[in-house]
């Protein structure tokens, strides 16, 4: 069986296609405009949040730790999705492909060793007293 080169072949059947995913789109929209509920209830715009009325603002204040913590976690989950798949593949990679693995775990542990000096990992109170205070402290307590 021979495939035709690519630039032989007629381009009609993909614009058809995706005139079709258009008009399709399109009339989905058009039929859920058309057919729709509409409420104008008062608190049709009012939000919805499990049947427990909303007080204060939408725009709560996190601290950045949480965003640290989903990065990281982003960071070290993908890990495991590379990992699986050279699992998957560790007979055709060979002796090679276990030593680029190793180079792989290895930053990635250098990277935790990093964050965990940082103290990004330590969630715990923090010490009160910086460097500078202490300083001045200390050279009060001697005079």
């Amino acid at each position: 069986m021979t495939v035709p080169p690519l630039d032989n072949q007629p381009l009609w059947p993909l614009a058809v296609y995706f005139t079709a995913i258009v008009v399709i789109i399109a009339g989905l929209l058009g039929l859920s405009f058309v057919l729709g509920q509409r409420h104008r209830e008062r608190a049709t715009g009012e939000p919805y949040e499990s049947g427990i009325v909303s007080t204060g603002s939408a725009q709560v204040r996190f601290d950045i730790k949480f965003f640290l913590v989903a990065v990281i976690f982003l960071v070290f989950d993908l890990e495991a999705a590379f990992l699986y798949a050279w699992a998957v593949a560790v007979r055709e990679a060979g002796w090679a492909g276990y030593a680029e693995v190793l180079v792989f775990v290895g930053v990635l542990a250098a990277a935790l060793a990093y964050l965990w000096r940082l103290g990004v990992l330590d969630w715990g109170k923090k010490q009160t007293r910086t460097p500078l205070t202490r300083i001045i402290q200390d050279t009060e307590d001697t005079e």
